[in-house]
């Protein structure tokens, strides 16, 4: 089966590295795009902080690559994938949505990190650990014109720990995802799959997220907060704070400490070198924080806080607050 695939990430690369391992498929061409691209939901560009560089990889591979600097219907690029006479199109680790004048060349198929029709949309695994949910997945679905709407090929399920982050419940959906398309790519070109329509009085779409959503409200409980932060650490932006003198803080790692509190949510008490976080239910004892592209360990949060006078913050002073 002739295929071409369409990606732009780390899961994408690992995804390609894959498919080329499987003696029924024939990479035919890769599209790809820049680090910093444009998209229908942004007016500014966008930063993909997972992106890998397809241009030197396809290279590496002797494949045609096309990088996209326009839209999916441009009709360059149209051409150029009608060229390579694809049977079907791959596509993982992409932000754009795959428009009818490409599946009419081909049908495109995709993997989207939820147990689909739930969590379609943007950012599912962020939003899920978020929510607060136990269990999600990675499923392989065939594209329509909806959003992440059309039949299922196949699932996979993957249990969200108390103790994920984003990057250690993502590294296991990617090697979810990685073993549907071994399993059911070969099917696909023998066309033995049965595909099944999605439930739609099931489906939950979630919209996409930048990186002002990961400011972090202190009124609600430390569990809550204590979920937000680790679905948000890196890879990803962080989820943030500010101190009361309106400078900002990116909070990577944190630890529930109780569950019930005194102080009002926000206020700052410290103890040796730990320092904790009221929140309107709990306690947050910080781990790690990042300031203007510098990360503080536990070790050296009072420095941070009150050993310097880049905050504003004067030795003498006891505790202060996040707003």
């Amino acid at each position: 089966m002739r295929v071409i695939f369409i990606g732009s990430s780390l899961f994408g690369l690992r995804c390609l590295l894959k498919i080329l391992e499987i003696p029924s498929i024939s990479v035919v061409g890769v599209l790809t795009n820049p680090k910093n691209f444009t998209i229908s939901y942004s007016k500014n560009p966008i930063l993909n902080v997972l992106h890998v560089d397809f241009v030197k990889w396809a290279e590496q591979y002797n494949l045609p690559c096309y990088e996209m600097t326009n839209s999916m219907r441009d009709e360059n690029l149209l051409n150029w994938v009608s060229s390579l006479r694809p049977e079907l199109l791959v596509v993982s680790g992409w932000y754009h949505f795959v428009p009818k004048q490409l599946r009419d060349i081909a049908p495109a198929i995709g993997l989207h990190a939820s147990l689909l029709p739930d969590y379609s949309g943007g950012a599912p695994l962020v939003w899920a650990m978020i929510n607060g949910e136990r269990k999600t997945g990675i499923t392989l679905f065939q594209m329509d014109d909806g959003v992440d709407s059309g039949p299922i090929i196949g699932q996979a399920e993957e249990t969200i720990l108390d103790t994920d982050t984003i990057s250690t419940l993502y590294a296991r959906i990617e090697t979810r995802g990685i073993e549907l398309l071994d399993y059911y790519l070969p099917m696909l070109a023998a066309n033995t799959v049965k595909v099944r329509k999605q439930n739609e009085n099931a489906r939950r779409t979630f919209p996409q997220r930048s990186p002002e959503d990961g400011w972090i409200d202190w009124n609600q409980d430390v569990v809550t907060i204590d979920r937000f932060i680790r679905a948000q650490t890196r890879p990803y932006p962080g989820a943030f704070t500010s101190l009361n003198d309106g400078r900002c803080l990116t909070i990577w790692a944190a630890k529930v400490l109780s569950e019930s509190g005194s102080f009002s949510p926000g206020s700052v008490t410290q103890a040796k070198n730990s320092i904790t976080v009221q929140c309107a239910a709990g306690s947050l004892l910080i781990q790690e924080v990042g300031y203007e592209d510098v990360v503080y360990g536990a070790n050296q949060l009072n420095n941070l806080f009150i050993g310097t006078t880049i905050l504003g913050i004067i030795r003498s002073q006891k505790s202060i607050s996040f707003q």
